[in-house]
């Protein structure tokens, strides 16, 4: 039989076949294109989002660009890809494998010269490993359960940080709103010091200090767009655009303080262990590990194998056809304790794996109560800001009045317009940690997705 044709065939088209089969192994199939809890759950509406939209960037857009163009979440699926395709190599090692060889030499000698060609193909399958193939093919699954939990978490993360760069600019814009308000009401000060200066119903110092107080309102301004620049930029490089990117915010709805988010916190940390993706990446390193462990305990066990195959020689004028067909056994007596301390050390990593669990568990308990602490803060800080942004506004409107009326005088006056400014800029402020709040109990629970911008009131 000439297998020498059948061997170079093969030799040639087989590494093609294998290049044409993408994934023979059905690996993509582990791949969900949906992250956990429903965080690409309006990809499957509409495609992708790598553009800015024609109209102005709200919340949900500002997620969908930043999902879609950060190279954070690149990178964290490309790591998934990588654990799916170990996970086919380990499928792969219960299938026989099939090898060609071919050769041809030319020796020379006093009695003259001879060629010698010979051709062999050998079907290789390893019966029985008592473990080691579904140990590593436990091990790579859950390095891949693994790999996608923390893909979860990075996308929950990137989430996180697109709405706190969101809502930055948004406070910011707001923060130059107010810094403009009080520039108004300094200069209308000015102006009403001037106007009582020139009757002689003032004295100059009155003057002075209006002129003083509407330089120091116009320089906090400044200072205030010059804040709004600068976050825009870091909310530019967040949706992986870039930093001199010009983006045009929707208008921040007015926000009431809601008790919705009054769940009880034990609930919450439960809820916490059950979803948090990072605490299911860690209890899949330790299962990774556990499988390790058992993979080296098997490494120093027997195995059966089969190998068969034609052959054929040629030497000369003479021609050879044969082919041989075995198992082997193959016994590992002794290897210098190699195995002995393989599985010593796999069980040490099992130990890491559950203590760095642990304290995992530990962490997101930490984060739910804080979360949870700093959303109840926040949520009394909105009504206790819009109290106090009311009382402001009225009382800089009766020293106005007074002192136009020339029955108050301009530190009343001054006074009143710092009180008003700076209860601006707390109510801007809370509202900001509100929404910060919000999301991060969100996140520090494992429910951050796009439910929490799509609802009017959110309830975490």
């Amino acid at each position: 039989m000439r297998i020498l044709p059948i061997c170079l065939l093969l030799t040639a088209s087989l590494p093609a076949l294998a290049q044409g089969v993408r994934d023979p192994l059905a690996t993509d199939a582990l791949l969900p294109l949906q992250s956990a809890h429903q965080l690409a759950a309006r990809v499957g509406e509409a495609p992708c989002a790598e553009n800015l939209p024609d109209g102005a960037l709200t919340a949900l857009d500002a997620v969908d660009i930043a999902l879609c163009r950060n190279p954070q979440t690149r990178e964290s699926w490309a790591s998934a890809r990588v654990q799916a395709a170990q996970v086919g190599v380990a499928r792969g090692a219960w299938l026989p494998s099939l090898d060609g060889r071919a050769a041809i030499a030319r020796s020379f000698a006093d009695s003259g010269d001879l060629t010698q060609r010979s051709a062999a193909m050998t079907l290789s399958w390893l019966l029985l490993d008592f473990g080691q193939r579904s140990a590593s093919q436990q091990n790579a699954g859950r390095l891949l359960d693994a790999a996608l939990a923390t893909r979860d978490a990075t996308v929950q993360n990137l989430f996180l940080s697109t709405l706190q760069s969101y809502y930055t600019a948004q406070a910011t814009r707001a923060a130059v709103g107010a810094a403009v308000e009080a520039e108004r009401a300094a200069k209308e000060s000015l102006a009403a010091a001037e106007l009582r200066y020139q009757v002689g119903a003032a004295a100059p110092a009155d003057r002075l200090q209006a002129q003083t107080a509407a330089s120091q309102a116009t320089l906090n301004r400044q200072r205030a767009e010059g804040d709004a620049r600068n976050a825009l930029g870091a909310l530019a490089f967040t949706l992986g655009l870039p930093a001199q990117t010009g983006l045009t915010l929707a208008e921040a709805a007015d926000l009431q303080a809601i008790d919705a988010w009054r769940r009880d916190v034990e609930s919450l940390i439960g809820d916490a262990l059950a979803r948090r993706p990072d605490l299911k990446a860690a209890q899949a390193q330790v299962e990774a590990a556990q499988a390790a462990a058992d993979l080296a305990r098997a490494q120093g066990r027997p195995t059966v194998s089969l190998a068969a195959g034609p052959t054929w020689q040629k030497t000369g004028p003479l021609e050879n056809d044969g082919g041989s067909v075995g198992l082997t056994l193959n016994v590992p007596f002794f290897n210098g304790f190699q195995t002995t301390y393989r599985v010593r050390a796999a069980q040490a990593q099992v130990d890491a794996r559950v203590a760095q669990r642990d304290r995992l568990q530990q962490q997101v308990a930490l984060d739910v109560w804080k979360a949870w602490q700093n959303l109840g803060t926040a949520n009394q800080s909105l009504q206790t800001t819009r109290d106090l942004l009311a009382s402001a506004e009225q009382s800089q409107r009766v020293a106005l009045g007074r002192y136009k009326a020339g029955v108050g005088s301009v530190l009343d006056l001054l006074s009143a317009q710092s009180a008003l400014a700076s209860a601006r800029v707390q109510r801007i402020q809370a509202e900001l940690d509100w929404q910060v709040s919000r999301a991060t109990l969100a996140q520090a629970v494992g429910t951050l997705d796009y439910r929490l911008l799509q609802a009017a009131e959110g309830n975490p």
